[in-house]
This record gives structure tokens, C-alpha cells and sequence, in this order.
């Protein structure tokens, strides 16, 4: 089924009419026979909007219950059952009542329009999505019911119903928009003169936007390439010289003088990219664009003339703004320049040569000629330019015979392109001058005088200088060509290297310095900051330091300066020293980011920390103290006379309360020392039975623990840390072990090492959950909240890590968790597990 088409009637303010237009259009249709219905419309009162619904077919309403009340909405399935040809739907923008098919109106909408149903309907230009914060700024009204900006676009038609701001607020005054009551109070707001300008300016703006679009639909379609100036849009290319700024704040002004024109600048770079502006500059370029309110674009032609006007066609450009040419009037004359080509090829689009203080003088120092090819090779090529002719020539004057000028003639002109090919251009010329004048001389009859009898004979002299300096000049542009080939190649290669790293997230400074070090040929290169003192920190380094005075340096950021110890860099060399700094600074920027992240997640575990020792302050402290302070308060009553037996099982409660809340104090103390590292262990050599034995002293139940330690096994530790160690954990295995179960500890050395174990029948735990036992506060949700606030393993853990220790869980063959823990041992070790004389001890405390 073919979708319906949407019709939209779109107003800068309420009461523009758009409602009474689309009635009309119903009305319209109707006249002529169309299924037309009235899905939803709101006439608001207003008496001349309610006259135009008699005789058109209006659907019942839906009704809605919401919070008690009634309310009505369009009837969707009432819409679709009866299936018209067109529907009129009111106010796009509405909210549904809560328990509607739909959320919004438009959603509604787009039920019907997939049903093949045409609809009319009505949207301000206030509630576009993409508006809503410009309209709250002009208005100071936010709008809650918006639409999509996309649902708007996709009409078929967009009809604006336009009315100026003072007929507005006439029709306003004459109550044909609100209730008398409300007049002064609209008018006096949301329908001020200005607001009411505003709201129209933007809603013909929009709506000019979306008939450019269709403009620019129906020109695509149509393979129509000319250009059709509806709207001034002006085109400026820019070279990246001085002269740019200047044509851009000509295009703005340009393009500003009428409403709605637009204006782009343009920078050509060649296919092959030897050549072209740095890329800070066309940043530059870019910024100083979108400061003037145009749009930048980059575009790759060999030929930028031709460029420049694909480029205005497609855009539709009715203006191109040239500068005036940096070349000398004979170079134009020879050979014409971009804007005379740009000129003659312009057709139907105008084009304004734009002078400017740069105008007929080339920008810049020009580099000399062999200058690509080094001091040494430049003086080799004028040397051999100066001497090979005179060699050759002698030697050919030697074997020469009367007719053989022309064989002279190659053979030097081979010479005049091996020079050109050793020193360039201007050793080439010297050597075909001096060519000419020793054929001249030696070679063209009369022999040994400057002159020349025979008229081809100096024909043929004055070609050969003609074709030497020609091939000299090709021969010298080839090699410019292959040279900057060479480097863009280098830098390409430079960058590539750059980018992979850049890929791979290595932070590795010293290996970028390196690689500029090794790159730049420089003895060595550094980060250096400096400091608000004045001072300077190397931050980081390779080879040997720079000096701050070095002339091979780039800024990394405002406080940061990366440092090669090298000579001047080119201008293709200082590219790649900046995008060096650039990855610097991302490096640095990482490192940055890394230690705030540490620093946050520090900090978010200080707080857990800090919320979960609140809330055992809040809960496990007060129900001892409350226990305690109870008992207290009864036995100091008088108006009870306590029994022995009474008093005897208060104080039992206080000395339980107390117990309870110096373990308590003790775990929080020591794990506070643990977090902030002040856990010092004093290590010894401990006998492990003993220690064992000390620990089940401090620790109810006691008798329910078999321990299974040789007697002389002894590990490196710290005695009151290992106390709390194995009281802590016998503790913990003792809530979990059923009453009529036992804990089961038992030690063994092995390769200079001691495992202790403590083995407990309890439920067990699950293994992805074994490493949280450790973490502080930690109950796992399966021990009641009065028996601790789950500090007692995280305490463990830490002092068993400041011994040098560790601590591990495992499985209990039979159900259970053990406990493992690892000790250096004391004494020398060994790679087995050591003999020890004497009976075992089995004890049952």
C-alpha cells in the first residue's frame, strides 16, 4: 500500500490561521467530491473557525480517563476503519493523554500516512525540536510539546501561513485569538512585537531552507549544472597566503549585504601533494571562516581553475571572488594564472578580481634555484658546467673533421643535461653559453674567430642554446619535483610511524624522542615544563639534553616545549616537529588522564569506604552501646532491687557489649592503617603452633578448632599481626560451621615456604565470589547484620600481605571453604617438604 501523503500548514505564532486554512482547503476539497473527514480540530471558541467545520464529516472523539477526569483525544481507530482520502489532524505537536495508543500526535500521523491516508495538518514553528531552545530565549516560554524535526522535513507540502506582527496583535485586540480576559496579559508577553518578529523571521527562514532543498532535489534530478542565483552564495579560493584574509572579509560583506547570503571559501591542493600550505595555517584559515559566519571546504584538482568552478557549480554559487595575481605582468603574459583561467571559463557565474597589498609581487623569500640540491653538488655542478665543455671540446676539436658540427652539437648537449642533472638549472645554463661559444669557435668555419659565415651555421648555434637551457630547465623542475617527491615521502613515512603509535596508545616518551632524534639527526631532544617560578623541569629526555636557546624547538602546549639539539628545520621539517608535539602532548595528556582516573578512583573508594563505615557506625556501634548503656542504666536504677542473678546477667551483657565493640574499634583502627599504609610489620621467627594457640585465645569457640601443627615449624612474621590474622579468619570460619562441626587448621613447609590452612564444613562460597570476601565491608549478603560490620578478612588480607604473606580461598573436599595461607619460613629452605623430628601435637583447645 502506497504511503499518504503529509500536508503541513506551518505558523509563526498562534492565531496566524492555520487552522481556518486547512478548514478551507477541507471545504475546497469537498466542493469537489473528495472523501475528506475531520479527525481532530481545535477551534479554541473562536466563532469564524467553528463556522467553517458545518458540513464537513467530524469523527467522534475518543475518551480518555486519566486521575478521574475525562478527557478527549482523536479517535486513531476510528480514523483507520473508516479509511478517507484525506484526514484533517490538528495541532501536530500535541501531547496524548496518558493510556493513548501513542505518545504524541505526530506518532498518530504516521499510523494514518502508513495506511495510505493523506493528511492535513497544522505545526508553530516554536515547537520544532531543533528550535525549542531558540524560541525559549526569545520568548522566555519553553515548549514541552515538540515534534521532530525529521517528521516535518518528510512533508509533502509545507504551506507557511504568514501575517505581519501588527495584524497579529490586531486581530489579537479584536478577540478573534483569546478571551478578552487574557488579551492584555498576551499581549503584554509571549506577543510583544518582537517576539512576534522574531517567530516569523525564523519560520520564513526555515521554510526558505526547505524550498532550497527541494530546489536543489529538482536540479539533481534534472542533470541541470547552471547556475540559478535564487539566493546570493559566494565562493572565494584561497591560496593560504596573506592576501587570504583579506578576500574572506570581502566575500562576508559581500555575502551579508542581502538576507540569506552564504558564502564559502575554498582551498585547492594538488593530486600529487608536493605542494600545499602547512596545516596549521589552513586551521587558521578554517577558524577565521567560521569567524566571519562562512563554511570552509578542501577539494584535491590538479587544475585549480577548473576546481574552483566545479566547485561554484555545485554549490550554485552566483559570485566568485579572485584575488588579484602575485605575478609579474611577463609571467602572466606567458602563462595565464588561476584567476584569468577561473575568468575565461566562469560563463553565467560573475567573477570579481579583488586587489590587495600583496597584488603583482610574489609573498615570501623565493627559494634560489639548487638549493634542493645542496652546497657541495651545486659548486660540483658549476665546476663540472665551467671545465667538462673546455675538456670535451679539445678533444673533439683534436679528432674533428669539416662537417661534423652537429656531432659537436649532441655531444655538448649531452653535457649541458649532465650538468643540469649534477648542479640544476643555472650551472646548465653556463654550461650551454659556453658550449655554444666553443662551437662557435672551434667548430663553425671560420675556424678560431667569433664569427660565422654560413647563415645555418649560427641557426644551428643559436638552437643548441635554446634547446640547452630548455632541457636544463625541464631537467632541473624534474628533479625539484623528485626531491619534494623524496621528503613528502619521509614525512608521509614519519607520520604513518606517528599514527601507528598514536593507534597502539603507547605512552612511551623516551622511544618518541628517539624516533624525532633519529629522524632529525639531532644528538638528543627533551620535554622540558616550565614552571611558574621560572624555572624549567625536563620531564623527559633522550641523548644528551638540548639547550632552551636551541632553534629546533616547537611549543606542546602553553607550559610545555619539546626540544631537539639540531640546526634550523626546513618548513617540511617543522610539520613533522609539530605533529611530534602534537603526540607529545597527547602522550602527556594520557599520563595526565591516567593519574586524575587513579585519583578518582581512589577517591570513589574512600568514599564507599567512608559510606559503609557510616552505616556500620550508624547500626553495629548503636546496638551494642544501646545493649550496654540499658545495663547500665538498670543496675544504677533504684526503684529495682536486682537479684544476685540479675546483676550477674546485666554485667554479662556489658562485658559482651564492650567485647563487641573493642573487636569492632580494633578492625575499623586496622583497617584504616591498612588503607592509608601505615602497617609496619616487625618480622621474627614465630613457631606456628604457638602462634596458633595464642590466636584461639582471643576468640569464642575455641574448642571447636583442631589444630594439626607440628611443633617446631616455624615461619618469619609478625606475632601480633599473625594473632589477628588466624583469630580473624577461625572467626569467620566459625559462623558458617554448623555447631556440631569442627575447624580443622594443619601446616606443611615446602620449598622454603609454610602453608597454614584453616578448613571449615560451612555452605562454601561460589567462586566468582571468593575474591570479594576480602574486600571490606563485605557480608555477601548471607550473614545477619548484627554479627559484624565484614571487616574481619579485609584485615586479614592486609596484614598478611605486610608479613609478606599471602591469603587465598579454596574449596573444602566434602563442602566448605579453607583458608590458605603462605609464609616465608624461618631458617634456610629446601625444594622439599622438610623432615620434622618429634610427635605431631593435635590439640583441642
Amino acid at each position: 500500500m502506497a504511503r499518504g501523503k503529509l500536508r503541513i500548514y506551518l505558523g509563526a505564532a498562534p492565531g496566524v490561521g492555520k487552522t481556518y486554512q486547512m478548514l478551507e482547503e477541507a471545504r475546497r476539497r469537498c466542493g469537489r467530491g473528495a472523501d475528506v473527514v475531520v479527525g481532530y480540530v481545535e477551534t479554541h471558541g473562536r466563532p469564524h473557525t467553528a463556522a467553517l467545520l458545518e458540513g464537513l464529516e467530524v469523527l467522534p472523539r475518543a475518551t480518555v480517563s486519566h486521575r478521574g477526569v475525562e478527557l478527549e483525544e482523536m479517535d486513531l481507530a476510528a480514523v483507520l476503519t473508516r479509511r478517507p482520502a484525506a484526514v484533517l489532524v490538528d495541532e501536530l505537536a500535541h501531547t496524548n493523554v496518558p493510556g493513548s495508543r501513542n505518545t504524541k500526535r505526530w506518532q498518530d500521523v504516521e499510523e494514518i500516512l502508513e495506511a495510505g491516508i493523506e493528511v492535513i495538518t497544522t505545526v508553530n514553528i516554536q515547537h520544532l525540536e531543533s528550535l525549542n531552545d531558540v524560541t525559549e530565549a526569545i520568548t522566555g516560554v519553553r515548549q514541552r510539546e515538540t515534534v521532530p524535526d525529521e517528521v516535518v522535513r518528510a512533508a509533502d507540502q509545507i504551506e507557511l501561513v504568514d501575517m505581519s506582527p501588527q495584524a497579529l496583535r490586531r486581530r489579537m485586540v479584536h478577540g478573534n485569538i483569546y478571551k478578552p480576559e487574557k488579551v492584555d496579559a498576551a499581549l503584554a508577553n509571549y506577543f510583544r512585537e518582537g517576539n512576534l518578529t522574531a517567530l516569523r523571521e525564523l519560520a520564513l527562514l526555515w521554510v526558505a531552507d526547505r524550498v532550497d532543498e527541494g530546489l536543489e532535489r529538482y536540479r539533481a534530478d534534472h542533470d541541470i549544472d547552471s547556475t540559478w542565483a535564487t539566493r546570493d552564495r559566494v565562493v572565494v579560493p584561497v591560496s593560504g597566503g596573506p592576501e587570504s584574509d583579506t578576500l574572506m572579509r570581502r566575500a562576508a560583506r559581500i555575502a551579508s549585504r542581502r538576507a540569506g547570503g552564504e558564502w564559502s571559501a575554498l582551498y585547492v591542493t594538488r593530486d600529487d601533494g608536493l605542494q600545499g600550505v602547512a596545516p596549521d595555517r589552513l586551521a587558521d584559515l578554517r577558524a577565521k571562516t567560521e569567524q566571519l559566519g562562512g563554511s570552509f571546504h578542501t577539494v584535491v584538482g590538479d587544475d585549480a581553475a577548473e576546481a574552483i568552478l566545479d566547485f561554484a557549480r555545485a554549490e550554485n554559487a552566483s559570485q566568485v571572488i579572485i584575488g588579484a595575481s602575485r605575478r609579474g605582468r611577463v609571467s602572466t603574459l606567458l602563462r595565464p594564472g588561476v584567476g584569468e583561467r577561473v575568468v575565461a571559463g566562469s560563463g553565467e557565474i560573475d567573477v570579481l578580481m579583488v586587489t590587495h597589498d600583496y597584488a603583482g609581487r610574489r609573498a615570501g623569500k623565493q627559494r634560489p634555484s639548487g638549493e634542493h640540491l645542496g652546497r657541495r653538488r651545486l659548486l660540483a655542478g658549476y665546476a663540472f658546467g665551467v671545465l667538462a665543455p673546455v675538456v670535451v671540446s679539445l678533444l673533439l676539436w683534436l679528432a674533428a673533421d669539416a662537417d661534423s658540427l652537429p656531432t659537436e652539437a649532441m655531444v655538448l648537449m649531452v653535457l649541458v643535461v649532465a650538468t643540469a642533472m649534477i648542479g640544476g638549472l643555472w650551472p646548465a645554463v653556463i654550461a650551454a653559453v659556453l658550449s655554444s661559444l666553443l662551437l662557435n669557435f672551434l667548430f663553425t668555419p671560420p675556424l678560431y674567430t667569433w664569427t660565422i659565415s654560413d647563415p645555418e651555421n649560427a641557426l644551428t648555434i643559436v638552437l643548441f642554446v635554446v634547446v640547452g637551457i630548455a632541457v636544463a630547465t625541464v631537467v632541473d623542475r624534474a628533479a625539484r619535483v623528485t626531491d619534494r617527491a623524496r621528503k613528502a615521502r619521509a614525512e608521509a613515512d614519519a607520520l604513518t610511524v606517528l599514527s601507528h603509535s598514536l593507534l597502539n596508545t603507547s605512552d612511551d616518551l623516551a622511544g618518541l624522542l628517539g624516533s624525532a632524534s633519529e629522524l632529525f639527526g639531532a644528538t638528543g631532544a627533551a620535554i622540558v615544563r616550565r614552571l611558574p617560578d621560572g624555572t624549567e623541569e625536563v620531564v623527559e629526555s633522550h641523548g644528551t639534553p638540548p639547550p632552551s636557546a636551541t632553534p629546533c624547538s616547537v611549543e606542546v602546549d602553553d607550559d610545555t616545549v619539546l626540544l631537539l639539539a639540531a640546526a634550523h628545520p626546513t618548513p617540511s621539517q617543522r610539520r613533522l616537529l609539530k605533529a611530534y608535539a602534537a603526540y607529545a602532548k597527547v602522550i602527556t595528556e594520557r599520563r595526565s588522564a591516567i593519574v586524575a582516573d587513579m585519583e578518582r578512583h581512589r577517591l570513589a573508594d574512600a568514599d564507599r569506604t567512608r559510606t559503609a563505615l557510616l552505616a556500620a557506625v550508624s547500626h553495629d556501634l548503636r546496638s551494642p552501646l544501646a545493649a550496654v548503656r540499658a545495663a547500665v542504666d538498670s543496675l544504677r536504677s533504684d526503684e529495682v532491687e536486682w537479684s544476685a542473678e540479675d546483676r550477674a546477667e546485666l554485667l554479662e551483657t556489658i562485658d559482651e557489649g564492650t567485647t563487641r565493640l573493642t573487636g569492632l574499634v580494633e578492625n575499623l583502627l586496622d583497617m584504616s592503617r591498612i588503607h592509608t599504609g601505615s602497617v609496619t610489620a616487625s618480622a621474627t621467627e614465630v613457631g606456628l603452633a604457638d602462634a596458633v594457640h595464642n590466636a584461639l585465645h582471643l576468640i569464642e569457640g575455641a574448642d571447636r578448632v583442631q589444630v594439626d601443627v607440628l611443633p617446631d615449624l616455624a615461619i618469619v612474621a609478625d606475632p601480633g599481626l599473625l594473632d589477628r590474622v588466624v583469630a580473624n579468619i577461625c572467626e569467620n570460619a566459625l559462623k558458617y560451621t554448623p555447631r556440631e562441626a569442627a575447624i580443622r587448621i594443619d601446616a606443611a613447609r615446602q620449598d622454603g615456604r609454610v602453608t597454614l590452612r584453616i578448613a571449615d564444613s560451612g555452605p562454601g562460597v561460589r567462586d566468582h565470589d571468593q575474591e570479594r570476601l576480602f574486600a571490606p565491608f563485605q557480608r555477601l549478603g548471607d550473614v545477619p547484620q548484627q554479627d559484624g560490620v565484614g571487616l574481619g578478612l579485609a584485615v586479614a588480607r592486609g596484614f598478611t600481605e605486610a608479613m609478606g604473606g599471602t591469603i587465598a580461598t579454596e574449596d573444602t573436599p566434602g563442602g566448605g571453604l579453607t583458608f590458605v595461607l603462605d609464609f616465608p619460613a624461618a631458617g634456610s629452605s629446601t625444594d622439599a617438604v622438610s623432615p620434622v623430628q618429634g610427635p605431631r601435637v593435635v590439640s583441642h583447645p
